[in-house]
C-alpha cells in the first residue's frame, strides 16, 4: 500500500538521518559552540538554515533525476553504490559504539563570532565534504526510492530526514544550555550501535535490490 510505503520511507529516513546526525562533525561543533553563546534556540536556527540547504538540494536533484526514474539501470546502480556506502557507514558507526567513543562535550575551540545562525547552518553545510559524498550517494538512494511515489514520497523522505537532525541537535543545544547530562556515555554508545546495525541492514537491503534489478 502506497500509505504503508510512505511511512516506511518517513521511518528509515529519520533512523538514517539521526544515524549521521549523531556523529561528532563540523554542525554539532557550531551547535554546541553557538549554544554556549546564545542559549538553546542556537540548535534550531542552525539546523534551519541546514535544511534550507538540503530542501534547495532536494529540488534540484528531483529535477535532475526525474529524467532517468523511467528505467531500472540508475536506480540500480545508485541502489548499489548507496548500500554499499550505507554499509560500510554501518559497521563504522557500531564499531565507533563497540569501541566506546566518548558522547558530544563542549570544545571552547569550537566557540565561533558568527551570530547570523541560520546562515551560519548552510555555511558549515556546505563547507563539509561529507555532506556532498552523503548526498550523491545515500541521499539520492533514498530519493530515487521515494520518487516513485511522487511528492509524497519525496516530502515523506525529507520531513523524515530534517526532523531527525531537529531532534538531535535541538536535544544537544538542550542538553548544554541547561547544563543536564540527559544522555549517558552508556546510552549514547548504545544509540550508536542500534543506528549501525540499522545502516548495515539497510545497506545489505539497497545492495541486493539493486544487484537483483541488474540481473533480472
Amino acid at each position: 500500500m502506497p500509505e504503508a510505503t510512505i511511512i516506511l520511507i518517513l521511518t528509515t529516513s529519520f533512523v538514517i538521518g539521526l544515524s549521521g546526525a549523531i556523529m561528532p562533525g563540523p554542525l554539532l561543533a557550531r551547535t554546541i559552540g553557538e549554544t554556549v553563546r546564545y542559549g538553546f534556540w542556537a540548535g534550531p536556527l542552525l539546523t534551519l538554515g541546514h535544511g534550507i540547504l538540503e530542501l534547495a538540494l532536494v529540488i534540484a536533484l528531483v529535477l535532475g533525476l526525474s529524467r532517468f526514474i523511467g528505467g531500472d539501470l540508475v536506480p540500480s546502480i545508485v541502489g548499489i553504490v548507496g548500500g554499499i556506502v550505507l554499509l560500510s557507514m554501518g559497521l563504522a558507526t557500531v564499531r565507533q559504539g563497540w569501541q566506546k567513543i566518548p558522547g558530544p562535550v563542549v570544545n571552547s575551540a569550537s566557540i565561533v563570532q558568527d551570530r547570523t545562525l541560520v546562515l551560519s547552518g548552510v555555511l558549515v553545510s556546505i563547507s563539509n565534504p561529507y555532506w556532498f559524498i552523503w548526498w550523491v550517494t545515500i541521499g539520492m538512494t533514498w530519493l530515487l526510492w521515494s520518487l516513485k511515489l511522487g511528492i509524497a514520497g519525496v516530502a515523506s523522505f525529507f520531513t523524515g530526514h530534517i526532523l531527525a537532525d531537529l531532534t538531535w541537535y535541538a536535544l544537544v543545544a538542550f542538553i548544554i544550555a541547561t547544563g543536564r547530562k540527559i544522555i549517558s556515555d552508556t546510552a549514547y554508545h548504545w544509540l550508536l550501535l542500534a543506528c549501525g546495525l540499522a545502516l548495515v541492514a539497510l545497506g545489505g537491503y539497497f545492495t541486493a535490490s539493486g544487484i537483483k534489478f541488474l540481473i533480472d
